[in-house]
């Protein structure tokens, strides 16, 4: 069987990624997730590895390359004995060339599959290979059942020795069954765009997106067709952290290596939220709601010249505040050198963004995809504030938003999240915390 392999797309708004190393040749075998090639972004370096066992049977570009994320990049043959002779000729071509030579290799193909990524994410946020997706159809498991099962293959991902000892067992270790999500689940359409009215001649300047643009408007457009989004903003009282961090912050410094922030404390009290209202670590799938037993915190970073990446913090509900600052430094010097993996990406159940490093006092941010609520802070600033006995002092205030996905958290509760989180960041004793 023909097996298509495309250029996986390894974060939100990568459009592109550059072939560095082939691993294999046309003509070789390759087992089930054993490396194929390895792909370099603008802030993403990973190995991809094979979602098939077979032969090489035809790689479409050369070393060097750059291909569109969902261009075919390359075809496995499951049953070598079937297969024809290998197609090399389209490797050794210019890279003009093999742009040519790939829809033309599909069209020729003699009952092609559709284009499938490598491994395609789900609502669990796990990855699964083609081959695993199509034994779970047979078999009548949804990709959701999986969740929770634990996979021996690269990274933990599940292969097909681990999907037949699920069956086997009788399908004991994965999470509950859950029903497909039906068709009047899925989002909407996008409406018809209504494009200005000019005349030739008129003073404007048309400039074509570019695709890292065009994929950061399509995923943001996708997220509002499919969320309902509602925002709870409050604001939180800082002085106390303020005055502790600056107390604290050169001792920090030197036994660490890096400084501490205020993004340490208010991923400390995100975790504290999430484990008091679950429901906002979950996700939908259809009418099912899949809560999440891990918390794993995705965190905005800003790389300048190449716009935004969210890597994830991995078990933060497991990590005290020191040890959550400590992943994060790794996690921020990654992304600064280009060196985060397709792992670092992937998997989040909840993420913070933090307008606040901009100077802007409060933001309301996009639910990103599939997870159903987002975290923003603004900048923090000395405000005159009426005290509690009726006094006017000034402390250290900051606005807070907590966006939600309105289908499945209700405004009581989405607003009982952004208190606690105030709670925590205004009453913790963050001596106690190091």
């Amino acid at each position: 069987m023909r097996h298509e392999i495309v250029m996986p797309q390894m974060g939100e708004s990568i459009t592109t990624g550059t072939i560095t190393k082939w691993h294999k040749a046309v003509g070789d075998t390759i087992e089930l997730d054993e490396i194929l090639l390895e792909i370099s972004t603008d802030k993403v370096e990973s190995e991809i590895p094979a979602p098939v066992g077979g032969r090489i049977e035809e790689l479409l570009y050369k070393e060097g390359d750059t291909v569109d994320v969902q261009k075919l990049i390359a075809v496995i043959e499951d049953d070598p004995a079937s297969a024809g002779a290998p197609k090399a000729a389209a490797v050794a071509a210019p890279a003009t060339e093999a742009k040519t030579a790939a829809p033309n290799a599909v069209a020729q193909a003699s009952a092609p599959a559709a284009p499938a990524p490598m491994a395609e994410a789900h609502d669990d946020d796990r990855f699964y290979t083609p081959l695993v997706k199509a034994m779970a159809r047979e078999a009548g498991v949804p990709i959701s059942e999986l969740a929770n099962l634990k996979g021996s293959g690269a990274a933990g991902r599940v292969n097909k020795a681990d999907f037949e000892a699920y069956i086997a067992g009788g399908r004991k270790g994965g999470a509950p069954s859950v029903a497909p999500a039906s068709t009047a689940s899925k989002a909407p359409s996008a409406p018809q765009s209504f494009v200005p009215a000019y005349s030739k001649g008129e003073r404007v300047e048309i400039v074509p997106m570019d695709n890292m643009r065009k994929a950061i408007a399509k995923n943001m457009q996708m997220s509002k067709l499919t969320s309902p989004h509602v925002n709870s903003i409050d604001e939180v009282d800082m002085t106390n952290l303020v005055k502790f961090r600056e107390s604290f912050k050169k001792q920090f410094e030197k036994e660490e290596g890096f400084a501490l922030t205020y993004t340490h404390f208010i991923l400390y009290a995100l975790v504290q939220a999430l484990k008091e209202f679950p429901i906002v670590n979950s996700s939908l799938d259809g009418d099912n709601i899949i809560y999440k037993k891990d918390i794993n915190l995705g965190c905005a970073v800003a790389v300048p010249g190449n716009g935004l990446v969210v890597p994830v913090i991995k078990g933060a509900d497991n990590l005290n505040i020191r040890g959550i600052a400590r992943a994060l430094d790794v996690l921020v010097r990654k992304a600064k050198s280009k060196k985060l993996t397709m792992d670092d990406m992937t998997g989040g159940t909840y993420t913070f963004t933090n307008n606040g490093s901009f100077g802007i006092l409060a933001a309301t941010p996009v639910i990103l995809q599939p997870q159903v609520a987002i975290f923003c802070v603004g900048t923090i600033a000395k405000r005159p504030i009426v005290t509690k006995d009726d006094a006017i002092a000034i402390r250290q205030m900051m606005y807070a938003t907590h966006t939600y996905d309105h289908r499945i958290i209700d405004g009581e509760v989405g607003s009982k999240f952004l208190r606690h989180v105030v709670n925590t960041l205004q009453t913790m004793d963050p001596a106690g915390l190091f």
